[in-house]
C-alpha cells in the first residue's frame, strides 16, 4: 500500500504534517473501500471497478508528478521489474476488492493489517534478510491476532471472503517486497505510474467479459473511487517526504476507525469485539517489528 520514500535530499522533515498526511491517506483508503463495496453491491464487477480505480487515479497522479519530479521521471530501464510488481499488486487489489464486497468493512480492513507480518516472513524467505527471534515472535503473535479476527468457528467463519482477504494480504506483502527491490533504482512516482497504468489495462481488458452499464450515481461513485484512490496514494508519498516511516506508519491503523464509522453509518454494521481485539493484537505486533527494525537501522 505504501510508496517508497523519495531520496533524503528531497525531504523536508515535519512530523506533525507527516502524521496529518498519513491519517488523511488512511481516510481516503477507507472511503475507497466503502465505494468499492457500494459499487459491487450495485452489480459492478470487480475488474470494472479496478479500471475506474486506476484510470481516474491518473488525474491526481499526473498532476503530482508534473508539479514535483517532472514527467521525465516516468522513463524507466526496468520494465520487467514494473511488470512483476504490477502483477503481484493487481492480484492483491483484485482479491482485496473481492473481500471488501463479501465481508463487513471493518473486518476486511482489519484483515488487511496482516500484510506487514507476511512481509516480514517473505523478506526472510525471498530476500534472505536476517529475521531474529524477536521478529519471528512478533509475527507469531500477529498471526494469533489474525486467528482472533477470523475466529474459525463453523458458526461464525466467513469463508470465501476471509480467504480472499488473506490472499490479498499476502499479495500486498509480495508487492512491498517487489517495491523494495525495484525501488533501489526507480523513484516512487515511476512505480506508482506504471502500477496505475497496468491496473487500467487489466480493467479495460475485462470489458468483453461482463461489464455492466452503471447508472449515473454509480458512475459518479466509480469516478470518485479513482480520484480518491489516487489522492490517497499521493498522500502516502507526501507523508514519507515529511516524516520518517517509524513516525507515520503506526497511524496506518487509524483506517479501521474510518472503516468502522463508514460501515456503521452506511450499512449499519456493528464491529465485532473479536475483530477489534484481533486488529489490536496485529497492530501491536506490527508496530513492535517496526520499532525494532528502526532501532537496528539507526545503530
Amino acid at each position: 500500500m505504501s510508496v517508497e520514500s523519495p531520496p533524503a535530499h528531497m525531504q523536508v522533515q515535519n512530523n506533525g504534517l507527516g502524521i496529518a498526511l498519513r491519517v488523511s491517506a488512511m481516510a481516503c483508503m477507507a472511503v475507497l473501500a466503502a465505494l468499492v463495496k457500494w459499487c459491487s453491491g450495485r452489480g459492478v464487477p470487480v475488474l470494472e471497478i479496478i479500471f475506474f480505480r486506476n484510470a481516474f487515479a491518473f488525474v491526481p497522479v499526473l498532476i503530482y508528478v508534473s508539479k514535483t519530479a517532472g514527467l521525465g521521471v516516468l522513463r524507466t530501464t526496468r520494465p520487467a521489474g514494473h511488470l512483476m510488481r504490477s502483477v503481484i499488486g493487481l492480484v492483491a487489489m483484485t482479491c482485496g476488492f473481492t473481500a471488501v464486497s463479501l465481508l463487513p468493512l471493518t473486518q476486511s480492513t482489519a484483515l488487511s493489517f496482516s500484510a506487514p507480518l507476511f512481509m516480514t516472513a517473505l523478506s526472510a524467505l525471498i530476500l534472505r534478510e536476517p529475521v531474529g527471534l524477536f521478529r519471528w515472535g512478533a509475527v507469531a503473535v500477529g498471526f494469533a491476532g489474525v486467528l482472533i479476527m477470523v475466529h474459525p468457528d463453523p458458526a461464525h467463519f466467513a469463508g470465501i471472503g476471509v480467504v480472499f482477504a488473506m490472499v490479498s494480504a499476502i499479495g500486498t506483502a509480495g508487492a512491498m517486497i517487489a517495491i523494495r527491490e525495484i525501488g533501489r533504482t526507480e523513484p516512487g512516482p515511476t512505480i506508482v505510474f506504471y502500477f496505475t497504468l497496468a491496473g487500467t489495462v487489466l480493467g479495460l481488458a475485462s470489458l468483453p467479459f461482463g461489464w455492466v452499464l452503471p447508472d449515473l450515481p454509480t458512475l459518479g461513485l466509480l469516478v470518485a473511487a479513482g480520484l480518491i484512490g489516487g489522492t490517497g496514494q499521493l498522500l502516502l508519498t507526501e507523508a514519507l517526504r515529511r516524516a520518517e516511516v517509524a513516525v507515520v506508519a503506526p497511524f496506518d491503523y487509524t483506517q479501521i476507525v474510518w472503516a468502522s464509522l463508514l460501515g456503521y453509518f452506511v450499512w449499519q454494521e456493528k464491529p465485532q469485539a473479536l475483530t477489534l481485539a484481533g486488529a489490536l493484537v496485529v497492530a501491536a505486533s506490527s508496530i513492535a517489528i517496526l520499532v525494532r527494525e528502526t532501532r537496528w537501522s539507526r545503530r
